[in-house]
């Protein structure tokens, strides 16, 4: 798979999480991908500041993500400053 095609399957997994986040006033937004294996993320609007983000970003958008592209070893979560 290329990297382009890595980077629409995981494009394809944040768009099947959307419509959750965004029900809740949230968002998420694909920063980047690290070696074919990390996808970094940036969570948005009340995502930010949830008390079970965490548990969103592991449970969610990662298992979400392993399901488009298995060869995704981990999501993490970029905060700004």
């Amino acid at each position: 798979m290329t990297g382009q095609e890595l980077k629409q399957h995981v494009e394809n997994a944040l768009d099947e999480i959307r419509p959750f986040l965004r029900n809740d006033g949230g968002d998420i937004a694909l920063l980047g991908i690290e070696n074919d294996e990390i996808v970094k993320v940036q969570l948005q609007g009340s995502c930010v500041g949830c008390s079970v983000n965490q548990m969103t970003l592991k449970s969610g958008v990662e298992m979400t993500i392993k399901k488009h592209a298995p060869q995704i070893k981990s999501v993490i979560n970029v905060q700004s400053f």
